[in-house]
């Protein structure tokens, strides 16, 4: 390391948190409590990682505006209740390792955390909290003030913040979006296979992961390479 400051920035559903369980159940309920037919279990978790807003209607292209703000009010109720329900920790798990490779790259003092996720800052601050990584993120890039993934406006949001050059920041997330939206703001990618995109659609990413204990090792791989 030459004293660089890197930023490393992270998806959350399906990269830092297993919540697929919860997220296609509030959809199925939110569909059905309109009287909608609910999308397929897969076409669910294709769209993890969009903004809501944008991901109802790409589930259900043409219904009239009202629709899919009732969509998107009756997810955010069912997944608030599912979580109630359920503990948020039971709901929205931490990937094996996550946490240990965490606290091992937060310790690092060039290293600066992040994260880029779909989900409302809301949402985002319960789930922090609840696995105690409140902490960690130095900044925190939400669906509430940006565009929906890919467009790039949550990494250049978080560069700004920080003061980081694209060239040292790398974006790590299991989806097609993060991927697309790490090229589109000139970010490093690692595409992470333990979530929802099969790892045919990460082929945008610079480094692929199987396990998150492997993540450290591809980072200080990606730095030596782009010297």
């Amino acid at each position: 390391m030459n004293g660089t400051l890197r930023l490393i920035l992270f998806d959350v559903d399906g990269t830092l948190v297993d919540s697929q369980d919860d997220i296609v159940r509030s959809m199925t309920l939110s569909f059905e409590a309109l009287g909608l037919t609910s999308p397929k279990r897969s076409e669910i978790v294709d769209i993890i990682g969009l903004s809501l807003e944008t991901a109802v209607i790409r589930l259900m292209p043409g219904l009239a505006e009202p629709l899919y703000e009732n969509l998107v009010i009756g997810y955010k109720a069912a997944y608030k209740g599912l979580r109630a329900h359920n503990g948020t920790t039971l709901s929205s798990p931490l990937y094996p390792n996550a946490r240990v490779v965490l606290q091992s790259l937060w310790a690092k003092s060039d290293y600066l955390l992040g994260v880029a996720t779909g989900k409302s800052r809301r949402g985002l601050d319960i789930l922090l909290e609840e696995h105690g990584l409140s902490d960690y993120f130095f900044t925190v890039q939400c669906a509430d003030l940006h565009p929906s993934k890919p467009h790039p406006a949550m990494l250049q949001a978080a560069l700004a913040e920080t003061g980081v050059e694209a060239k040292n920041a790398v974006m790590i997330g299991d989806t097609q979006f993060d991927m697309e939206m790490a090229g589109a703001a000139g970010l490093h990618a690692i595409g992470v296979t333990w979530g929802y995109h099969d790892v045919q659609r990460l082929g945008r990413a610079d480094h692929i992961a199987n396990d998150f204990a492997q993540i450290p090792l591809i980072l200080k791989t990606l730095w030596q390479d782009a010297a």
